[in-house]
């Protein structure tokens, strides 16, 4: 518990430590691999924001931490695969990774049936890997465009996983280049919804704070190393 709380604090104060924020940046706990209980310590020390990777590892986490839970925002962050996305829109607040039409007509119609509009974020494409998830920069306009026609559905910005590398100092390139896009759709749009920019992972948050995130998604800086062996 105290080094969670310690671990959070820490992260709060780098985040608020870098000069000429626009707005206040929302701290994700990104909890996959870890168990309800190191959950509900974040939770604890102020967490209000919960990010998961896997429906069918989320919903058992999130049915044990019971109420606990109800006021926290709960954000989809991986892949999310069409066979998923029922349980995506019944039980998460905001998707992350909207990659493609036919993903945001299929949640279109789960959120109707549901009686909601879904929020999610468009995930962008900046490494050339053909297994990598996304919409390229390139594509982003376009794809936007038919996005914001489809019903039940509410575009609220950009998220973006750059390529791993052990220098964080890799990462500036993609976030600027992500952060450019935010502001043109944002200025060609005039969609004042569209304001969330999810960028920055564990690694190299206090970057893409710089480079104008205002949501970063952290896991293990917060709750230690995964041990995947565990799930």
């Amino acid at each position: 518990m105290e080094n969670i709380c310690e671990n959070i604090n820490f992260i709060e104060e780098t985040i608020n430590s870098v000069k000429n924020i626009s707005k206040a940046v929302e701290l994700i706990a990104v909890t996959k691999t870890f168990f309800y209980q190191d959950v509900l310590e974040a939770l604890k020390c102020g967490i209000k924001h919960v990010g998961e990777n896997k429906i069918q590892e989320a919903l058992p986490k999130f049915k044990q931490l019971g109420s606990s839970i109800d006021d926290v925002t709960k954000h989809f962050i991986g892949h999310l695969q069409s066979n998923k996305a029922k349980k995506a829109v019944e039980n998460f607040d905001l998707i992350h990774s909207l990659d493609s039409i036919n993903l945001a007509s299929i949640i279109s119609r789960y959120a109707a049936v549901a009686g909601k509009v879904q929020n999610c974020l468009i995930e962008i494409k900046v490494d050339k890997e053909a297994a990598k998830t996304g919409v390229t920069p390139e594509e982003l306009k376009d794809f936007y465009k038919k996005c914001i026609l489809i019903p039940n559905i509410l575009i609220k910005g950009l998220m973006v996983i750059t390529p791993y590398s052990s220098n964080p100092e890799d990462s500036r390139q993609y976030f600027k280049q992500v952060y450019n896009s935010f502001e043109y759709v944002k200025k060609s749009f005039g969609n004042s919804e569209f304001a969330i920019l999810s960028m920055g992972m564990s690694g190299d948050y206090k970057i893409a704070v710089e480079e104008g995130a205002n949501m970063v998604r952290i896991g293990s800086a917060i709750f230690g190393e995964r041990d995947y062996g565990n799930k």
